[in-house]
């Protein structure tokens, strides 16, 4: 008997199809923002599915969780890859196909458990309905050492977070980067130039919100209201997420644009210029090698 939904958003077999069409929608490859972006107008998903917390890390959306587990699914099957800086494309072997069948993804990952070893024809059958049992491996962005890191910095003290963001920043690319001091007053904690290209400048003011949860449209249009006129951009960082109506409220064209940094892409700054986080090399065994050599 197949287990009850009991999510609002679609689940990871029902965003396969939608993530590969994305993908070609946007001309082949594109940012997991991107992607997300693309399916939530595929499907027309409603605000509430969107904003849906994750039943166990309210610091991510069910969504953004589903969409993780689809790419993984999709990239086991051999339709789709990504770098190293988080880019997901199309692999050469599907270049020319326009659309994929969820069906056949989940049969041909089906083969390999019962190829590899890892279940029989019969225990395939049994747990049919569980994907959690297709032994595809955990997406990175789920790894264990991520949550850990996500853990780390909701605990963090509200001014050190902010010293932290400030670091941050500077290996951006900001100068003369300071911090206000007042932290929870629903303003500025911050400013900082940004020069691009050693020629143009701006004025930058930024906000960190440490928390667990969703900003909202609210929360922007308080970080507008007290941007001076002499700052050109704003930008909030939170270790959450934005609601679907924060993220329209940031871009909304006849007002300041506000830029925003979830917690997902902060982790990946911090990432890419090693601050706090130290890459390790491990080795996997190859049994299949041992057994053919």
């Amino acid at each position: 008997m197949a287990k009850q939904k009991k999510i609002k958003s679609p689940t990871q077999i029902e965003l396969m199809e939608p993530v590969y069409s994305a993908l070609v929608e946007l001309g082949g490859s594109a940012t997991i923002d991107e992607i997300r972006e693309k399916v939530i107008d595929m499907l027309h998903l409603s605000e509430e599915i969107i904003d849906e917390p994750h039943i166990n890390n309210p610091q991510q959306t069910e969504l953004e969780y589903q969409l993780a587990w689809a790419r993984t699914r999709l990239k086991k099957y051999g339709a789709i890859t990504n770098s190293a800086r988080g880019i997901w494309m199309i692999s050469q072997a599907f270049s020319g196909k326009t659309s994929i069948s969820k069906d056949e993804v989940n049969e041909y990952l089906k083969t390999l458990k019962i190829s590899d070893g890892k279940m029989t024809e019969a225990e395939v059958a049994q747990n049919d309905d569980d994907p959690t049992n297709d032994n595809i491996g955990i997406p990175e962005e789920l790894e264990p050492w991520k949550t850990e890191l996500a853990e780390t910095l909701h605990n963090m003290n509200p001014f050190a977070f902010e010293r932290l963001s400030m670091l941050l920043l500077r290996e951006c690319g900001f100068s003369q980067v300071t911090v206000t001091k007042k932290t929870g007053d629903g303003g500025i904690d911050g400013t900082g130039k940004l020069r691009i290209n050693g020629i143009f400048s701006f004025n930058v003011a930024f906000q960190c919100k440490r928390f667990v949860g969703s900003v909202s449209a609210g929360d922007i249009r308080d970080f507008r209201g007290s941007l001076t006129t002499d700052i050109e951009k704003g930008v909030l960082i939170t270790t959450g997420t934005f609601t679907k109506a924060a993220r329209d409220e940031a871009t909304n064209a006849g007002k300041q644009q506000i830029d925003l940094i979830d917690g997902e892409e902060f982790i990946n700054k911090l990432i890419e210029y090693r601050l706090g986080v130290t890459e390790k090399k491990i080795f996997e065994v190859d049994k299949t090698f041992f057994e053919k050599v």
